[in-house]
């Protein structure tokens, strides 16, 4: 099961296309969804789970804490709003697809993907492409 929350003024829109989206990226690395939560969030919130749990002093847009059993998927996942916004203007980019791959981002985290070297990076990126290619809306 996935669950949205905000902890901000944040509505995530069409939750059943994410959810439908998030489903399939999932089924596609051969894993299992379990339960996922998506917590979307403004930087302080976010800036202080940071501090307190993993004691980084900086701001980020993804913080996933992992609860994977196996080849089932569990998560709680936060998402800081004010970042995909941030990030998306600095990009170029529309809000929606920032907001996409930062969520797909840390599903690919759960699956066992990794960005810490160059070469992860890369790839992680191109799976995060992969992935985002899979989101469809019917019209």
């Amino acid at each position: 099961m996935i669950n949205f929350f905000s902890e901000t003024n944040f509505n995530l829109d069409s939750s059943q296309n994410f959810e439908d989206w998030i489903t399939k990226v999932i089924s596609s690395e051969s894993k299992n969804l379990g339960d996922i939560n998506y917590i979307f969030c403004d930087d302080e919130y976010l800036h202080e789970i940071n501090l307190k749990y993993l004691q980084h002093d900086t701001l980020t847009d993804i913080i996933t804490f992992d609860s994977v059993e196996g080849d089932i998927i569990n998560a709680d996942i936060f998402i800081s709003i004010d970042r995909v916004n941030d990030n998306a203007k600095d990009l170029n980019i529309n809000f929606n697809e920032e907001l996409k791959r930062v969520m797909i981002h840390g599903i690919l985290h759960l699956c066992g993907f990794s960005d810490h070297s160059t070469e992860e990076k890369q790839i992680m990126r191109e799976k995060e492409n992969e992935k985002i290619k899979m989101f469809h809306v019917e019209q």
